[in-house]
């Protein structure tokens, strides 16, 4: 049995870079908090907290003084760096760079729609931690729309609309909802013209791991997928996979797999989402090793 690993897969940039970040803080000071999951991925977090990570939370923060906080790289709204200063608490800061080239674009973009009476949209998945950085930048007065398009009807369309995106979004959705908007928004506005305007500002690294995973699933007879279940990237990359090979399985880590998903199987593919780490995805290849020399 030929059993290959998605060269493509595993961590980007900013997840990547956060880890770094960590462990280079945990060998020089033993401890360190992070606020919220650092990744989305249970097996991470359990290697880093054998290492000192202490995961916190907005309510923890509050009641931490003179300490260090690192945030991840989904960011924070302007209220965490606040509380940083109130609490004495020093910031590693970890934020993906794309994250915050976003947040200022939108606090920017907020300022000038204010002037307008106009509004921001973003498109992303409410309560994620991305888009709670990015509602920060608008004093939590941006409108989110969902991946069903929820929350459009919260928009005036007789008033000027700047849509941007949460930078892990698919960008197929994206597209059609900028279309939707537009359409609605030109046969709404007021004889003035008022403007709409959408920038695409999904990370490309991210975009671009679609087309190529279902290139991979497709080439393998069955495909592991390996994931932990937060993960909305996750998700979204399991189902192109899925639709591609249905032979495709999730799963978070090698004690899930199943002897029968391999019977007879000639090419098998291990893949993952951003926040699975290679480490992972090479014990699972190594475990289907061994489960195949059974059958």
């Amino acid at each position: 049995m030929e059993i290959n690993i998605d060269k493509n897969s595993g961590f980007c940039f900013g997840v990547l870079n956060a880890i770094s970040v960590a462990e280079k803080q945990l060998e020089k000071h033993g401890t360190l908090f992070c606020l919220g999951d650092i990744v989305h991925n249970n097996k991470e977090i359990e290697r880093l907290s054998q290492m000192g990570l202490i995961t916190i939370n907005h309510s923890d923060l509050e009641n931490l003084y003179n300490t260090r906080v690192l945030i991840r790289a989904h960011g924070e709204p302007p209220q965490t760096y606040n509380t940083a200063i109130k609490n004495n608490i020093e910031i590693i800061e970890a934020s993906c760079p794309v994250v915050l080239k976003l947040q200022k674009r939108i606090k920017s973009a907020y300022k000038d729609m204010s002037s307008k009476g106009g509004q921001i949209a973003i498109f992303g998945k409410e309560g994620h931690a991305e888009v709670l950085g990015l509602l920060g930048q608008t004093d939590n007065n941006a409108t989110v729309i969902g991946n069903n398009f929820s929350g459009i009807e919260k928009l005036n369309l007789n008033k000027p609309i700047t849509l941007f995106s949460q930078t892990t979004q698919d960008k197929e959705a994206y597209e059609k909802l900028t279309e939707l908007l537009k359409k609605k928004h030109q046969k709404n506005q007021n004889s003035e013209g008022e403007s709409f305007r959408s920038f695409n500002t999904i990370c490309g690294q991210v975009s671009n791991r679609g087309p190529r995973l279902a290139e991979f699933a497709s080439q393998h007879d069955v495909v592991i997928f390996v994931s932990g279940k937060k993960s909305s990237n996750g998700k979204y990359l399991f189902n192109i996979c899925a639709q591609k090979n249905p032979n495709s399985y999730f799963i978070s880590d090698k004690y899930q797999l199943l002897p029968v998903w391999f019977s007879q199987v000639k090419k098998v593919g291990v893949c993952g989402a951003t926040s699975t780490p290679m480490w992972l995805m090479e014990e699972v290849a190594r475990e289907i090793e061994k489960l195949s020399e059974k059958t």
